[in-house]
Parts: C-alpha cells; structure tokens; sequence
C-alpha cells in the first residue's frame, strides 16, 4: 500500500504539472510522458503481482526482444510515410527478410562450414529482398500511380503465398541443409553489461539489436539534422515546392522507399538468425501491421514509434508474464491495451496527430 499511495502522489504531480503546460499553450514533454508511463506501470505491476514475484529482468528482456522487429518495421513506415509512400507492405518485408536469411545462411554456412559467412550472408541476403520488394512498391505507387495501399496489401499476400509455398516444396524436404540457419550469439559489452537491469536487458544481445540501437540514432539524426532529411521530408509535405527547388520527387521517394525496405529486411533477420530458429509460414504473425500502428501511434518520428513499438513489446510480454505467477488480470486486457491507446492517438483525443500532407498521393508533374 506505501508503494501504490506514493504512486498516486507522482501521478497527480506529473498530470498537474501536464494540465499546467496544456493551460499555458507549451507543449507538453516526452519524457513527461515517459516518466508517467514507468510510474503508472510500476503501480500496476504492485497491485497485479501483489504476493508473488515478478522476473524484472526476464520481462524486460523479453519485451524488448518482441519488439526489436516492430522498431525495424517502425523505422520502415516513418521513412516510407515521411516521404510520401504509405508502406502497407512491411509485413511481406519482414517476411521475405526471415525467409531469405534462414535459407542464405543455412547454405552459406554448410557449404563452407563457417557460422559467420552464413550469418554474414543470410543478413546482406534478407537486406536485399526487402530492398526488392520496397523497389516494386516504389515501382507501382510512384511510376504507374497504382493506389499504394492496393499494392502494399497484394505485396503482403504475393510474400505469404511464395514463402509458403517454397516452404512446403522446398525447405521441408530439405531441411538439414535450407533450413537449419546458424543464431547470432548475444555479445555483452564491457562494463555497460554490468549495469544492473540494464546491462543485462540492453547490452548483452546479439549484432542484430545493437544495429537495432544505431538504425534508430541514424534514421532520427538524419531526418531532423541533415540535409537529406529535409529535402525527405519537402518532397512528403509538399512535392510540388520541392520540385520547383529542384528536387526530383519521384526519384527521391524510389529511393528512400528502397532504403526503408532493407530495413525491414534487416528487422526480418530477428526472426530465423537472430534467434536461431527455422523459418516457418507466416511467422512474422502480422508485427508489420503493429509496427504500422506505431508509426502512427509515435507520430512519424522515429524515437517516439521506437517507444511505441517497445509498449506493443512490453504489452505482449506482460500478459505472458501475469498469466505464469496466476494475476487476477485478464492477459487478454493487457494484449488489447496499446491497440486501444492506438485508436485514441488517431482519433485526436491524445493530441493532435496529422501525418505527412503528401502521404499516399502520387506526385504527377504538371
């Protein structure tokens, strides 16, 4: 009860002092948001774990794990969305990532009997299908104005339809040899891994997470801070202007859509060499679609969906968790909890929430 009533206290504090900014037309801070999100949490957790334990470190760990794809994907949809293309497509990225670097670095690594090539290739490999299949979404929204969600949603059902089926024909029979990927080991790093709950929790994980950490540092820096950012950003918000400044539109959104494509390859990897299992039908289980929710949840920047994609994580994880120790919660209320603050964030009523101005609309030069 001490715990739970010191709680209350810093949430009243935290919701005083936000209504105080609101009244006087600031803005209010993120990481106002994100001390009031720890803090309520941690209340939650007293009361719905109250008489048993819960693994701090496990359930962070986890959470974080689930949610690595859904950053890859995230970083995806803001970089697509920022520059004017609606990516539906990023489940079928995922998708054609998992499935490219189980079977590159299943061959790569019997073939030469080198863990590290096939991990070296089956990465570079996943990297590369999802650069194609971001090359065909470009290719159909931008050169033949095919409506982008149409094409995103027949990208999504072409990627299940061929990795299931080269699945059943292909990899089943051959097994030992297509689908047996080498697991990239978790590498702790010096000192950081030390940190209490932490290090454990951040820095002691595999290359595919710590590329994770610098994708989102180099999609936010260069968005807001460079001039490649910006000239992204003109051509998503109003095409037009920046045509007449001498950016060519389309070319930079093919390109831009290409580059957001191997990310999500890369995020696909997670899936097979990053955790060492074998590639199986759908088992992204639609974490693009969450991660499309994040994009929107996070408001097209890339830390905000970052942490919005860690909340879809740690909400997955979470009812795991108070299922095991017996919590008189329902998992299922925990599992619908972020979609729910996902329809209030696009509903306007978790401020106000408004995408790129160009977003969806093909660009036809005039």
């Amino acid at each position: 009860m001490p715990a739970l009533w010191i709680t209350v206290v810093l949430l009243a504090l935290a919701t005083a002092y936000s209504a105080m900014l609101v009244a006087s037309k600031r803005k209010v801070p993120l990481w106002l948001v994100v001390v009031f999100a720890v803090v309520f949490m941690f209340g939650f957790l007293t009361w719905a774990a109250s008489g048993a334990a819960i693994p701090v470190i496990g359930l962070l760990f986890g959470s974080l794990s689930l949610a690595v794809p859904l950053i890859y994907g995230s970083l995806t949809g803001v970089i697509g969305e920022r520059v004017g293309v609606i990516n539906i497509a990023i489940e079928g990225q995922l998708l054609a990532g998992a499935f490219t670097a189980a079977v590159v670095a299943s061959v790569v690594s019997s073939s030469t009997g080198q863990p590290w090539l096939g991990l070296i290739a089956g990465t570079i490999g996943a990297m590369v299908a999802g650069l194609l299949v971001g090359m065909v979404l470009a290719s159909f929204s931008i050169k033949y104005f095919v409506d982008q969600v149409i094409v995103g949603v027949v990208l999504n059902v072409l990627v299940i339809g061929l990795t299931s089926f080269f699945f059943s024909q292909v990899l089943s029979p051959n097994a030992g040899t297509l689908n047996t990927p080498p697991r990239f080991e978790r590498l702790p790093i010096p000192l950081l891994s030390d940190i209490p709950i932490i290090g454990p929790v951040f820095f002691r994980q595999t290359i595919v997470v710590y590329l994770m950490y610098i994708a989102v540092a180099l999609v936010y820096v260069g968005l807001f801070h460079t001039r490649w950012g910006l000239r992204l950003r003109a051509v998503g918000e109003h095409p037009q202007a920046a045509d007449t400044v001498g950016i060519k539109v389309n070319r930079t959104r093919f390109w831009n859509v290409a580059l957001a494509g191997a990310i999500a390859g890369l995020g696909g990897t997670f899936f097979t060499i990053g955790s060492g299992i074998a590639f199986n039908k759908e088992m992204t289980a639609g974490a693009g679609f969450i991660a499309l929710a994040a994009v929107i949840f996070g408001q097209w920047d890339p830390i905000k969906a970052t942490l919005a994609a860690l909340l879809f994580g740690f909400a997955s994880n979470l009812q795991n968790t108070l299922s095991v120790i017996g919590s008189p919660v329902p998992s299922e209320f925990m599992l619908m909890l972020p979609y729910l603050v996902t329809i209030f964030a696009v509903a306007g009523l978790v401020g106000k929430v408004r995408g790129p101005a160009a977003a969806g609309k093909p660009y036809i030069k005039s």
